[in-house]
């Protein structure tokens, strides 16, 4: 299903930055720091196995469930 790395990289950004921009883009920054470009993937881009399972241990690490 394509959009899955999508969606969880927009919720782990919405749940840590909580309406905040500066929080926002400092989420963004750690993610690029752990090898993770939120702007390269969109709602039609299909899923890689990989990245989602690095995402889903971003996500552990930063204290968001997916």
């Amino acid at each position: 299903m394509a959009g899955q790395i999508h969606a969880a990289i927009y919720k782990i950004i919405t749940a840590r930055g909580k309406g905040n921009p500066a929080l926002e883009q400092a989420t963004k920054t750690k993610l690029l720091l752990k090898g993770i470009d939120p702007s390269k993937w969109t709602s039609t881009s299909p899923d890689d196995g990989a990245m989602l399972a690095k995402i889903k241990q971003a996500a552990t690490e930063f204290g968001v469930s997916i």
